[in-house]
């Protein structure tokens, strides 16, 4: 079955980049000058998305206004002549059809998830989370659209990891069946890097059975005491096929501020409009560091 619908958790409270975040969302954090959010949309609809559920929360409007038409702004750009920006402004309005619902509770990413459930109905779908930003040729999501296809079954993105980082993430235990594809035998979320069952980590694309939903509510509460979906994935291996695809590209995690300093480097380096200023900025702060 084809997947259209996606949905991205957008709806927690971004702790790990205070106080930028107390009374922003962690996602309308911008890349330059494209808030971050808005770069995993376009992945979602570049791959062939037809419709998109955003799960926020409190403090999460202005989530919604971005992606709202704004007739005031409109109006002055066009009164300025500002054809170009004005034009950058409606597109955003009309990307696509996206749909919102609210986490009443901060109760993790499964819960989150679960919150999706009337959306998605009875078809596969998948999940991006609002936090992950990855730059690849072919969109990672196209991409493992691609395998599910062929494969059938959820799929889960992976990437290697340095050891010492496996407590951060889920975790898969599982065997290749083909160049960068595992079927995946079980998962443990942020385990102790002398129990990781492998360095291959649950990177934040998914695309699920809606067998999933059932199984989160069969799930308790785990690691930080929130229903985690890495738990209810390790139920769904039990009864269905779980892959995991190492995807081509490189992902950035834009919400601690280490992997949201990389993607702005990365992304200016290939805006034309401030790449060579940067570059002399740059070459000139590692010739004279504290100047």
């Amino acid at each position: 079955m084809k997947v259209r619908k996606a949905v991205i958790p957008a709806a927690g409270m971004g702790v790990r980049f205070l106080p930028a975040t107390k009374a922003q969302p962690k996602e309308m954090i911008p890349i330059i000058d494209k808030p971050t959010i808005q770069y995993v949309i376009e992945e979602a609809l570049d791959s062939g998305i037809e419709d998109i559920l955003i799960i926020s929360g409190r403090s999460k409007r202005a989530i919604e206004d971005h992606f709202d038409h704004a007739p005031e702004l409109e109006a002055h750009l066009a009164a300025k002549g500002k054809e170009n920006e004005l034009a950058a402004v409606r597109r955003i309005s009309e990307m696509g059809n996206i749909h919102y619902i609210r986490q009443r509770q901060p109760l993790g990413l499964g819960h989150a998830v679960g919150c999706a459930r009337a959306f998605v109905g009875n078809e596969p779908f998948a999940v991006l989370l609002g936090d992950d930003v990855v730059r690849s040729a072919v969109p990672c999501l196209k991409q493992m659209l691609a395998w599910h296809a062929e494969l059938g079954g959820s799929l889960v993105a992976i990437e290697e990891v340095p050891l010492e980082d496996v407590s951060k993430y889920g975790v898969i235990k599982g065997a290749q069946v083909r160049p960068g594809v595992y079927r995946v035998e079980d998962l443990v979320e942020k385990p102790p890097a002398e129990q990781a069952p492998s360095r291959l980590a649950v990177m934040g694309r998914y695309i699920l059975d809606p067998r999933v939903f059932e199984l989160i509510n069969q799930t308790a509460p785990g690691a930080g005491g929130e229903i985690q979906l890495t738990d209810a994935l390790r139920l769904l291996v039990r009864e269905k096929p779980l892959y995991g695809y190492r995807f081509e590209g490189r992902r950035y995690d834009v919400g601690h501020c280490l992997g949201y300093l990389k993607a702005t480097v990365d992304f200016a380096l290939e805006r034309e409009d401030v790449r060579e200023p940067f570059l002399r900025y740059l070459r000139g702060k590692v010739a004279n560091p504290g100047g």
